[in-house]
């Protein structure tokens, strides 16, 4: 019996999935993709953390592909009171057809994969957030025609969103700059792991990081689990905002994205959110079609066009 195939990173796939997924996303989002792949089974999906968008869109995208999607808040399973992640893993193995898990600790979506024998995929974790940065890259192909040759400026916090896009960046080959201040940096291992493979500029001036580049994007400064720096961070990233002088510094045709939700006024102005440049709605719809396209691959390879 050949293991379950998972996707906890970007990189847990290789450039020509990545290319094939987007693919399969495309037609999906086209309605050239009719089949039900999902049909008879059943994601489950375990929350730690609160959402809107990742609930909603995998259980849409669960539905529209023949299948059903279970909540499964961390609170209501024996795991919020106490139950080993390997004994969860194993006896969900037993009913369900694909896990999907949005939690803290990175070390529990892995030990979830590691000891259950159906897909699991990382809807976040404090380390990555992968199905959002697979978002956010089909958005740059929509708008820009790809990301060959183009430059991504992340400015914010060195948080699961960047260090992400730097897993993308040295999968798919692209420059990525970071301007992050000081104290608030990217994990250290995948900064230098995907160094190795590709340009990556890190900066404390959000304007050398913006200068020229295709993509511009941002997210709030304190994420879900922060709320009690907020203060401290507020202080931390001033300068820090994305706003109509910082974005007139990117290329003309350049787009930007937030993965939302967003503080406007905080580390991105109403007028470039709500700006002729702003992607964000598109980015969001599209993680409905990059999730749909990630079931489908995962939970039903046979029916998933190969790379």
């Amino acid at each position: 019996m050949q293991p379950p195939r998972h996707f906890l990173a970007i990189p847990d796939f290789t450039r020509p999935e990545l290319v094939s997924l987007f693919d399969l996303a495309d037609r999906m989002k086209r309605r050239d993709y009719r089949e039900k792949p999902l049909a008879g089974k059943t994601l489950g999906m375990i929350f730690a953390k609160s959402s809107t968008r990742t609930r909603v869109s995998f259980e849409v995208g669960a539905f529209q592909l023949g299948g059903h999607a279970l909540f499964l808040s961390a609170r209501d399973i024996q795991l919020g009171r106490g139950e080993p992640i390997r004994d969860t893993a194993r006896v969900l193995s037993r009913y369900l057809d694909g896990i999907m898990i949005r939690t803290y600790d990175h070390a529990d979506a892995e030990e979830l994969a590691r000891y259950g024998s159906i897909p699991v995929i990382n809807g976040l974790t404090d380390l990555l957030h992968p199905c959002q940065v697979l978002a956010d890259l089909l958005t740059v192909r929509e708008a820009l025609g790809g990301w060959d040759g183009k430059t991504v400026a992340w400015i914010g916090d060195g948080n699961n969103m960047a260090n992400s896009w730097l897993n993308a960046a040295g999968s798919l080959g692209f420059e990525l700059r970071l301007a992050c201040p000081e104290g608030y940096r990217p994990d250290p291992d995948i900064l230098a792991r995907n160094q190795a493979k590709t340009r990556i500029v890190l900066t404390a001036d959000p304007r050398e990081a913006v200068r020229g580049a295709h993509v511009v994007t941002t997210d709030v400064w304190a994420s879900m689990g922060q709320e009690e720096e907020q203060e401290v961070r507020a202080r931390a990233f001033q300068g820090y905002i994305v706003d109509t002088a910082l974005m007139r510094l990117a290329d003309p045709s350049a787009i930007f994205l937030h993965c939302l939700p967003a503080h406007r006024g905080e580390e991105v102005a109403e007028e470039v959110l709500e700006g002729p440049q702003s992607r964000v709605w598109d980015e969001a719809e599209n993680r409905l079609h990059v999730q749909k396209a990630l079931m489908a691959t995962l939970m039903a390879p046979s029916m998933a066009p190969s790379p």
